[in-house]
């Protein structure tokens, strides 16, 4: 279920320390209930998760042309992203959670930190700078559940426009069709016991 921005900006999150200059894009309530300790078991999720194979046909298709538009266009070349073009958002971290978890990388993107509550990764290219942060909330009947936020700095024109060109694509492919995968998934783990 999407949710208003408010979801992500009225919570106390250590992202808003470093991450004030991104707009949200984006916020997800995650079908994963769970306990007030679950975070990590959704992260090691993320982190170890089917990215888009876990996906439908079109969402995987999706993925594929965007790779190769990328590749085409040189957007996702190295000087593009993350210490070339930009700096990492590690760079802007207070001293704790720098030496603390900084959690996996998955995929495209690279963890930023962990917390007991908050996962954050980030990725960059020609087009923009984004971080997905997983956040994990209470659900409001006693339990938790993970919430999903988008946050974004397009890089000029071409960002402004290229995030406007995929909203589409987001919204009825990619978005609904990871979150039933990321349901899927969860329902079919099990709680990890400490």
């Amino acid at each position: 279920m999407r949710l208003p921005a408010t979801a992500y900006t009225s919570r106390p999150w250590r992202i808003h320390e470093i991450a004030g200059d991104f707009r949200v894009e984006d916020v997800w309530a995650l079908p994963t209930p769970g306990g007030p300790d679950d975070l990590a078991r959704l992260v090691r999720q993320f982190a170890g998760g089917d990215g888009p194979g876990g996906f439908t046909p079109l969402t995987r298709a999706l993925f594929a042309i965007r790779w190769k538009l990328g590749k085409l266009l040189r957007w996702d070349e190295a000087d593009a992203g993350l210490g070339g073009r930009v700096p990492s958002l590690r760079d802007r971290l207070p001293a704790d959670l720098r030496e603390g978890t900084r959690g996996p990388d998955r995929g495209q993107f690279t963890s930023v930190y962990q917390t007991h509550d908050e996962w954050a990764a980030e990725i960059a290219n020609k087009t923009m700078q984004g971080v997905m942060h997983i956040g994990w909330v209470p659900d409001g009947a006693g339990g938790y559940r993970g919430q999903m936020t988008v946050l974004v700095k397009p890089n000029g024109l071409l960002g402004a426009v290229y995030m406007l060109g995929i909203r589409p694509f987001r919204y009825l492919g990619v978005y609904p069709a990871m979150l039933r995968a990321i349901g899927r998934k969860w329902q079919a783990s099990e709680p990890t016991t400490l």
